[in-house]
């Protein structure tokens, strides 16, 4: 199956576009998808996951819900949905 990822700020840096397809197991998690991108991106090693969960301060959308209120990393993807990856964002 097919889904979209989006990549924001300094994410987007690291995989040098703001979007992009991939294919995916139909049983694919949130928290594979993660660390199949820590794995493929060496900018990204350590960013998405800590003791297999996400990152405190790190926001991951499914179809634009927060994956925390779902089944965090363990949150199943279908085919079609969209994946984006928001960096902690600091400021004032």
């Amino acid at each position: 199956m097919e889904i979209d990822l989006r990549f924001f700020a300094t994410f987007r840096e690291a995989v040098g576009e703001k979007e992009r397809t991939r294919t995916v197991d139909d049983d694919a998690t949130v928290g594979e998808v993660l660390a199949a991108l820590e794995a493929e991106y060496d900018d990204l090693e350590g960013r998405l996951l800590e003791s297999g969960t996400i990152r405190p301060q790190l926001s991951v959308l499914k179809n634009g819900r927060n994956v925390v209120h779902m089944a965090g990393v363990e949150t199943t993807l279908r085919d079609g949905d969209v994946v984006s990856v928001f960096p902690p964002v600091a400021g004032g």
